[in-house]
């Protein structure tokens, strides 16, 4: 084949290539612009079909040498396959032209066939429709681009395809930013990371909110230490992990939690039940097995929800296996762990205040004290008591992360004051085993220091917290605040460690997050003149 003849048979291809995967970018960001970063838009159900087909090694490389970074690749290529998707079916629908030679048909084929297959891949007719729309525009301009050209006078010098091309690349831009911008505002507030209401999150206003936290949330704030880089006795920006980047939405009418398996009386309750039931506030922290030792991935928030306990005594649980799996909707979580370790937890509907955020798991989401965030499953709607043990989600996987979490000091905080003291400061956090000091060495180890700690944060309150004599005088499942003050010349090397109530030293063996979670000791080299 010469090349020529090479040349005229690509010529008509190449455009219509480009003007398909310019129409599928637009289809996207038409989706995204109809229903923003919620689970209706199409790229969501296939970043999470790929987050649960991902093999184990895969998703361990993942979080401990990309971080957050691969989910943001595997949403990344999550969105690619959804634009070659719709590629696709425009180049489909772009050979209607050959049939019957209109420029209406394939505009007319690209809305159908990308509204159906939206439709299918994301089950709604919002998002079908938005995709649709991005994707026939980009398309009709294309077609019409010639006609246009003749019509000013100023025709390509080869021929119409070119036209065409730089038509739809310049359609979807344009189209592609104002859905974007569509679509951030209808996400906007949706992230919750400070623990507010949050898009859709319940709306105080059609909830009973039968709770004041304002008196526990002053207390814990002035239990707090002001050093720079260090966060307060409440987190500012609560962290958030899940299997998937885009969080369930789920209004609070349409849950129900299914109490199922190995129990005499099977239950089923409603967010409604749940409200009626007597209520505590409580302080807990929750810290993510696959952070690193002196990540960010360990905050503190006052919850407020119902006490597990009533619910599984009104189950009774008739197994010998003691132990049960947490399952949850939407991203098809599930985790197991000991019964014993559910028990003394809580149902949260609440967090400082507010609605429970959809990011961290509106309307209802478990805490189990003492273990790591993995286990305190988000969207949660079952609690399974099991005949025998069973792996979890991430047993699957290669990791064993359900047990206690372990004891750490983080060293966060530095600032040099006036006086030419050097401040350094963190948080520690040992479970239910509390902290009982923190010890700072400035020479690498050699000497230690006992710091100064924050009160321990007041112990849960509210109806259900006073049955029984009242709960509990502090929190037994929150982090304390720790700061040192001293002096240094020059640059030196900062080691904190982590005392337990009962005397037991944190270790200082290292290890990294897999399989059950970072451990040791936390150093830092400090230059006081950098400060």
């Amino acid at each position: 084949m010469s090349e020529s003849t090479l040349r005229e048979r690509l010529g008509p291809v190449a455009p219509s290539v480009a003007v398909a995967l310019a129409a599928g970018v637009a289809g996207v960001l038409g989706a995204f612009g109809a229903v923003g970063f919620t689970p209706a838009f199409p790229v969501a159900p296939i970043e999470s079909l790929l987050s649960r087909l991902m093999p184990g090694a895969v998703v361990t490389f993942a979080i401990t040498v990309l971080g957050d970074v691969g989910q943001q690749l595997n949403l990344a290529f999550a969105g690619f396959l959804v634009v070659l998707l719709y590629a696709m079916l425009v180049w489909v629908a772009l050979g209607f032209r050959r049939q019957i030679n209109s420029p209406l048909m394939p505009v007319l084929g690209t809305l159908g066939l990308v509204w159906v297959g939206t439709a299918v891949l994301a089950l709604d007719i919002m998002a079908a429709s938005g995709a649709a729309a991005g994707a026939a525009l980009v398309v009709a301009v294309s077609e019409f681009a010639p006609a246009i050209g003749r019509f000013t006078g100023k025709p390509t010098t080869d021929g119409n395809g070119r036209r065409r091309a730089l038509s739809a690349l310049g359609t979807a831009a344009i189209a592609g930013a104002v859905g974007t911008a569509v679509g951030r505002t209808q996400t906007a507030g949706g992230s919750g990371g400070s623990g507010g209401s949050g898009g859709n999150s319940p709306d105080p206003e059609e909830m009973d909110l039968t709770y004041d936290v304002e008196q526990q949330l002053s207390v814990a704030m002035e239990r707090s230490f002001d050093v720079e880089g260090m966060e307060p006795s409440i987190s500012e920006k609560f962290f958030n992990v899940s299997i998937s980047s885009v969080s369930p939405a789920i209004a609070p009418p349409d849950w129900t939690l299914s109490v199922t398996g190995a129990v005499e009386e099977e239950l089923e309750l409603s967010y409604e039940d749940l409200q009626s039931m007597d209520h505590e506030h409580r302080f807990s922290t929750l810290r993510c097995v696959g952070e690193r030792l002196n990540a960010h991935k360990m905050d503190n928030a006052l919850w407020t929800g119902v006490p597990v306990k009533p619910i599984i005594e009104e189950a009774a649980p008739t197994s010998d296996c003691e132990c049960v799996m947490l399952r949850a909707e939407g991203d098809g979580f599930y985790e197991e762990f000991p019964l014993d370790a559910l028990e003394p937890g809580m149902l949260a509907y609440g967090m400082n205040g507010n609605p429970l955020p959809r990011d961290h798991g509106a309307p209802v989401r478990a805490l189990v004290p003492g273990h790591w965030g993995e286990v305190n499953v988000k969207w949660l709607t079952e609690i399974e008591f099991l005949e025998r043990e069973a792996d979890g989600y991430w047993e699957k996987r290669g990791w064993h992360g359900t047990g206690p979490v372990k004891t750490v000091a983080k060293l966060h905080g530095k600032e040099r004051r006036e006086d030419g003291q050097v401040v350094v400061g963190g948080h520690t956090y040992a479970g239910t085993r509390g902290v009982s000091a923190v010890e700072v060495s400035t020479d690498g180890g050699d000497t230690w220091t006992e710091a100064e700690l924050t009160e321990r944060l007041p112990g849960a309150s509210g109806p259900a917290a006073d049955v029984g004599g009242g709960g509990d005088s502090f929190a037994a499942d929150a982090w304390r605040l720790w700061r040192h003050a001293y002096e240094a010349d020059g640059e030196h090397e900062v080691v904190v460690r982590a005392i337990e109530d009962d005397g037991t030293v944190q270790t200082r063996e290292e290890t990294g997050p897999v399989p059950d979670g970072p451990a040791g000791w936390v150093s830092e080299t400090i230059d006081p003149s950098a400060l």
